[in-house]
C-alpha cells in the first residue's frame, strides 16, 4: 500500500510515516496542501492521510478540489478539530474517513487497510482467492491452511494482487503501488519478484497476460 500523509507537524508526521513504513505502509510526505494537490494529480497512491490546518488553505479546499477533478482515491483525514461541525465539513469535501489528533497509530493503519479494501470491493480482512488467503491485518499468508513466509516486497507485491484480483495488473500499475517512487524498479526486478512468488506459492498461481501483466488466480482454476 502507497500513501501520501499530507501534515506540517514534522514530528508527528515524521513518527507516523516511520511507524507505518514499519507495517509494510509505502509513505511518501508533504506538508502543504499545493505539493500534495501536484503529487495525487501526477503520481499513483492507494489512500491519502490529509491534514485540514495546512499553511496554505484548509485541508478540505484541495480535498473538494480533488474529488470535483474525478480523483476517486481514498482519503483519510487526520486532524485536532473534534467538533461536528468541522467533521461534517471534511465528508461533505470527499473524505472517506475521520480521525482526531491525539490517535494511535495502530487505529489510522487498521482504519487504512480498511480503505484500500473498499476500493477494491473487498468487506473481509482476509483476502482469498481459492486457497490461498492474506489477513490485511496482520499480512499474514497461507496456502492451503499453512502459513507462508513472504519478504516484506514480496508482501507487498502479493497484497497487491490479491486486492486487484482477477483483474491484471501492469508492471507500471506495480512500480507505482509497490515501490518508492525514488526507487522505482525496471521490469527484470518485478519479473525475478514474481517469480520467486511462483517457487513460493506454485507456479499456476500467477498468470502471465503476455503485453499486459499479471493476475492472481484460483489455483485450481488455472489447473
Amino acid at each position: 500500500m502507497k500513501v501520501l500523509l499530507v501534515e506540517d507537524d514534522r514530528p508527528l508526521a515524521d513518527a507516523l510515516s516511520t511507524a507505518l513504513a514499519d507495517a509494510g505502509v509505502l509513505i511518501e510526505q508533504t506538508a502543504e496542501g499545493g505539493e500534495a494537490d501536484f503529487l495525487v494529480q501526477t503520481e499513483q497512491y492507494d489512500a491519502v492521510i490529509l491534514d485540514l490546518g495546512l499553511p496554505d488553505g484548509d485541508g478540505t479546499r484541495w480535498l473538494a478540489q480533488w474529488r470535483d477533478a474525478g480523483i476517486d482515491l481514498p482519503v483519510l483525514v487526520l486532524t485536532a478539530r473534534e467538533r461536528w461541525a468541522d467533521k461534517a465539513a471534511g465528508f461533505s469535501a470527499g473524505a472517506d474517513d475521520y480521525v482526531t489528533k491525539p490517535f494511535e497509530t495502530a487505529e489510522v493503519l487498521f482504519r487504512l487497510r480498511a480503505l484500500m479494501r473498499r476500493s477494491h470491493g473487498h468487506s473481509h480482512p482476509v483476502l482469498r482467492v481459492g486457497d490461498l488467503t492474506f489477513d490485511t491485518h496482520t499480512a499474514s499468508v497461507t496456502l492451503a491452511g499453512r502459513p507462508v513466509g513472504l519478504t516484506a516486497q514480496e508482501s507487498r507485491l502479493l497484497a497487491y494482487l490479491i486486492h486487484a484480483a482477477p483483474r491484471v495488473v501492469s508492471r507500471a500499475e506495480l512500480a507505482e503501488h509497490v515501490y518508492d517512487r525514488d526507487h522505482e524498479p525496471d521490469s527484470n526486478v518485478i519479473d525475478v519478484q514474481i517469480s520467486r512468488l511462483r517457487r513460493k506459492l506454485g507456479s499456476q498461481r500467477i498468470v502471465t497476460q503476455r503485453g499486459q501483466g499479471y493476475r492472481l488466480v484460483d489455483h485450481e482454476a488455472a489447473s
